[in-house]
């Protein structure tokens, strides 16, 4: 007797929340190490030091030119044959969404950062501002008002790209979806709890930059 759509989530979700909750820990490890590894590059994408602007610039290229998925089979099966290391599929995801999501947000941060008109450092300064108060009372606050919107799309873009840990090997909410519909022969309703799932965990980000955007406007 075939078993209804209903039905048929209720007795897998258990499965597929152990999945969430794999994806959900590279996600938000992934963002959190990314995040802070980007506002250390695009500053010093913008620090007096050549060499710093350099290498920021490298890091940002070899991110944008080359495909995350590429640099997630290097970390996952090439780098621990040249090093004779063991590392999981976890480690690798984090280690790959974690630069890649840094070089991005570095862009972001160098954008917002160039945005802010030399008039400003100036005015800051002519009142008598220390370099401290300078950024932490004008620089930073508009800055981190210019980064909202790209940041949050940022992070949804990450939080949606979580579903390659499926490639190495990670089980994750994907790789538990397609385990219930090679068993029940169900996909319909499993590829929609998969849509509605990843709409829940991105739609409300886009909801908190507006309210953001309008309770603190640029």
């Amino acid at each position: 007797m075939a078993i209804g759509p209903l039905k048929l989530l209720l007795q897998n979700l258990p499965l597929l929340l152990d999945g969430l909750r794999a994806s959900l820990e590279v996600a938000v490890c992934s963002v959190g190490f990314g995040l802070l590894l980007g506002c250390l590059a695009g500053v010093a994408s913008l620090a007096p030091s050549r060499t710093a602007r350099t290498a920021a610039r490298l890091y940002l290229e070899a991110f944008r030119t080359i495909p995350v998925l590429v640099w997630l089979f290097v970390a996952f099966f090439a780098v621990p044959i040249a090093l004779n290391l063991t590392i999981s599929g976890e480690i690798a995801a984090i280690m790959v969404f974690s630069l890649w999501g840094g070089a991005e947000m570095s862009d972001l941060v160098r954008g917002a950062l160039s945005s802010i008109s030399v008039a400003q450092y100036e005015s800051g300064r002519a009142l008598g501002l220390s370099e401290t108060q300078l950024h932490r009372f004008i620089i930073v606050p508009q800055a981190i008002r210019r980064l909202l919107p790209g940041t949050v799309n940022l992070v949804t873009r990450m939080i949606k790209t979580t579903s390659l840990v499926v490639l190495v090997g990670v089980v994750d909410v994907v790789k538990r979806a397609q385990q219930v519909i090679e068993r029940t022969h169900e996909p319909f309703p499993i590829y929609l709890f998969l849509f509605v799932l990843f709409f829940a965990l991105c739609y409300p980000l886009s909801l908190l930059s507006r309210w953001l955007e309008q309770r603190w406007p640029a």
